[in-house]
């Protein structure tokens, strides 16, 4: 029997699931999220895994990550390092170990380190560790062995016993944190639900994965324990990733609105699981229409916004290009139109499963002739659900298109989410027609206020009209080709958008109300970015953040905000665009730029090393 090994409270901690694409370190993964925000535990994931569809077994570009930081305080970031990384296979070892701190526990299946899977992983020595002079606690459990030992009876076949290795593994890195099984138990029995002889037998291995630590103390000096400190506002809370989270921002919308919703969708990475999850809620009046491609996707959901429907598309970078015409129909149409853009890397098909912010002047400029569109950006997993919902408050009440930019880091990772209270959010009010304007009413009559244009929908009595793609005349809506009329309208439409800005509110700067350094960012990157803020005034640097969700209309003492500060660095993911159109619309001002576009999330002690040097 092992000595008794000694436990440490921490106050956060970072774990990396790693694997073969086919070992289930994404289900495995997730699962130890849920489980520890099922405990309390504030979390952050980051899934990193290959655009391959099935790479060749054991090679290095077949390697699938999942990183999550769990926290007993607020957590804002997956975590530059890990404190335990599990890595399947030598692929996984090889290629993870540099996510590692010096002081992180290792576990192996050391079953999967055959001389012909050190081959497949491009390994020179027999002891991978002496080659990638790996000193860190090693757990060597022979998971494939105990797999099949545990399942010998079961009456699955090998195939279907080997898939269970990752519940092995999740069962020891349970043990390692104190975790309870029950919640995995609950979660296996609820995907599983369809075939309970499989949720079983993943069951058992759970338990065989946490014993295994239990009785051998898994060779480790330490488990440990990360109590929740932070108290929560009172509710439900679930694990949810920002598909998820914009999809349910979407269908709360609709149901503030008292509208159908309808979504214009073509599948593309990593935006689908929007369409996923929307076609399973036909029982809320939800409509999902999975089109023959892009440009089908978004005109359908214009043509459903001219019908009086809450109209949506979803896409990314590449889906941009393709439903820019379309979107210009909405433009000039100026009907309610939300188009979600899940960012990812480019240029052409890029990187698919990774992230970046390089969209952004696309979606601000990237159409044909004068098409102000307003465009917002969620910063968090859990804050796609207010974005989607704000974006379509602003695209049913002011009669625009609006650009929702998310990115693939915050649409696949999650957080824990309390659910929210609908009566606690903003009613949302389309400018119908009035029944008094019947016969004086024209496609382009307009709120002298706001400028909006008053929504008719088909079936209207009384309020029967046609609109286009042709420019209107802004008095009967009849096509116009006059100069002065296409000058008025593309002033109209222009102006429109500008007045959102009274409708959104200020932009907030948080941090040091003193500081020598403003960050300035947008979107995903902001819990990176307040994680560098923080890190920066403990050294006794005031840094402070102000972090943009509303890029077009920027909001209205955006100007004050930035000729407030002499020292300002603007952080992005992508080659400066956030940066040139600030200096475009703040005449004068001068900015520090920190770049990176290489398909990960900042890593913050990088961000403290750049922003240091600015003081």
């Amino acid at each position: 029997m092992a000595e008794e090994n000694v436990i440490k409270e921490l106050d956060d901690v970072v774990v990396r699931f790693s694997g073969d694409s086919g070992d289930g370190m994404q289900l495995a993964g997730n699962m130890f999220s849920n489980i520890s925000a099922t405990e309390g535990n504030d979390i952050s994931t980051f899934p990193d895994y290959p655009a391959d569809i099935r790479a060749p077994q054991g090679s290095l570009t077949g390697v699938s990550g999942f990183q999550v930081h769990i926290g007993s305080g607020k957590v804002y970031t997956p975590g530059d390092k890990c404190d335990v990384l599990v890595a399947m296979n030598p692929a996984a070892l090889k290629t993870q170990y540099k996510f590692c701190k010096p002081q992180a526990v290792i576990i192996i299946d050391s079953d999967s380190f055959t001389k012909r899977d050190l081959e497949k992983a491009k390994f020179e020595l027999e002891n991978p560790f002496s080659e990638l002079g790996i000193k860190n606690e090693v757990v060597e459990a022979s998971i494939t062995t105990m797999c099949k030992e545990s399942l010998k009876d079961s009456g699955l076949d090998n195939k279907s016993i080997l898939r269970t290795k990752n519940m092995f593994a999740l069962g020891l890195v349970c043990w390692l944190f104190h975790r309870d099984l029950s919640i995995a138990e609950k979660l296996l029995r609820e995907k599983f639900a369809k075939k309970p002889a499989i949720a079983e037998a993943n069951i058992k291995v759970l338990n065989d994965g946490y014993h295994f630590g239990e009785n051998t103390h898994a060779s480790v000096s330490f488990s440990y324990m990360v109590p929740s400190k932070e108290q929560k506002r009172p509710g439900r809370y679930m694990d949810i990733n920002g598909n998820k989270a914009t999809a349910y921002g979407l269908m709360a919308a609709a149901e503030k609105a008292g509208l159908q919703l309808y979504l214009g969708s073509y599948p593309i990475t990593p935006a689908t699981d929007i369409l996923h999850e929307l076609a399973k809620h036909k029982s809320l009046g939800v409509k999902t229409v999975q089109c023959e491609d892009e440009i089908a996707g978004c005109s359908s959901a214009v043509g459903a916004a001219f019908a009086g429907a809450l109209a949506v598309t979803t896409t990314s970078g590449p889906g941009i290009c393709l439903k820019s015409e379309a979107m210009n129909l909405a433009v000039i149409t100026e009907l309610p139109l939300v188009i979600v853009d899940v960012q990812r890397g480019g240029p052409s098909t890029g990187l698919p499963t990774k992230s970046e912010q390089t969209d952004l002047l696309q979606v601000l400029y990237g159409r044909n002739g004068e098409s102000p569109m307003p465009v917002i950006a969620a910063s968090s997993p859990t804050d796609c659900f207010d974005a989607a919902y704000t974006a379509c408050k602003i695209a049913l009440e002011h009669m625009t298109p609006v650009v929702l930019l998310t990115d693939a880091y915050i649409a696949n990772g999650s957080a824990a989410w309390r659910l929210p209270d609908l009566d606690e959010y903003p009613s949302i009010n389309p400018p119908y027609v009035t029944p008094d304007m019947a016969g004086t009413w024209t496609p382009f009559m307009r709120n002298p206020e706001t400028g909006v244009r008053y929504w008719a929908k088909p079936g209207m009595e009384g309020f029967m009209h046609r609109i286009g793609g042709l420019e209107k005349s802004s008095e009967t809506g009849a096509i116009s080709t006059e100069p002065g009329n296409h000058h008025l309208m593309t002033q109209l439409r222009a102006e429109k958008v500008a007045k959102i800005a009274d409708a959104i509110p200020l932009l907030e700067v948080e941090g040091d109300p003193d500081a020598d350094l403003l960050i300035v960012g947008f979107g995903g990157t902001y819990g990176h970015l307040h994680s560098a803020m923080d890190v920066l005034n403990a050294q006794g640097k005031k840094a402070a953040l102000a972090h943009f969700r509303f890029i077009n209309p920027l909001p209205k003492n955006t100007e004050e905000v930035l000729r407030r500060y002499k020292n300002i660095v603007v952080a992005e993911q992508n080659m400066g665009q956030l940066a040139g159109y600030l200096r475009m619309k703040v005449e004068g001002i001068r900015l520090h730029q920190f770049n990176q576009v290489k398909g990960q999330p900042f890593v913050v002690q990088e961000l403290v090393d750049a922003f240091s040097k600015l003081f």
